[in-house]
C-alpha cells in the first residue's frame, strides 16, 4: 500500500507549534481493509509507543489488525520521522504532520482529540493537552486556537 499523509488545516491565532505531544500520544482513525475494503464503524487509535510483532518474524507496527471480514492480517506504522508541527505561517493551509506505512491497513478518516500543545506567539507560553475536538480557548480570548471541523486530509 505505501504511505499515507495526515495533512491538517487550521486557522490559528496568537499560538504555533500545534503539534501532538509524546510517543503516548493516539492517532484516532478509521481504518480500511485493503484487501476486502471493509471500513471499521468504531475510531481505533494507534500510537508511537506501540510495538506489535509481525507474523513470520518481519518486523513491527505500531497496529496489527485481522480483517473481521476476510480474515487477513493488515498493518499500520507510525512514520515517527515524518511528525511535524502546524505553525503561524502554515495558517488555512494544509499541511503534512504526520506520514503511515500502511501494509493492508488504509486510514480513512481521522479524530483529533486531546494530547496537542501549542505555543503563544509573542508570549512563548506553553499550551499543553489540547483537546481538538472543539473550539479551544487558551488563556484569554486573545490568545485562541481554532481548528475548524473537517478540515483533515489523508492522501
Amino acid at each position: 500500500m505505501g504511505k499515507i499523509a495526515l495533512q491538517l488545516k487550521a486557522t490559528l491565532e496568537n499560538v504555533t507549534n500545534l503539534r501532538p505531544v509524546g510517543e503516548d500520544f493516539r492517532w484516532y482513525l478509521k481504518m480500511k481493509c485493503g484487501n476486502c475494503g471493509e471500513i471499521s464503524e468504531k475510531w481505533q487509535y494507534i500510537r508511537l509507543m506501540d510495538s506489535v510483532a509481525l507474523k513470520g518474524g518481519r518486523g513491527s507496527a505500531s497496529m496489527v489488525q485481522k480483517c473481521k471480514l476476510c480474515a487477513r492480517e493488515n498493518s499500520i506504522e507510525i512514520l515517527s520521522s515524518t511528525i511535524k508541527s502546524y505553525d503561524a505561517e502554515d495558517n488555512e493551509k494544509f499541511k503534512t504532520i504526520v506520514e503511515f506505512e500502511c501494509r493492508g491497513l488504509e486510514p480513512v478518516d481521522f479524530q483529533p482529540q486531546a494530547g496537542f500543545a501549542a505555543e503563544g506567539v509573542e508570549s512563548g507560553t506553553v499550551f499543553s493537552d489540547i483537546n481538538l475536538q472543539e473550539k479551544v480557548r487558551l488563556g484569554d480570548p486573545a490568545r485562541c486556537c481554532m481548528v475548524p471541523e473537517g478540515n483533515y486530509l489523508l492522501s
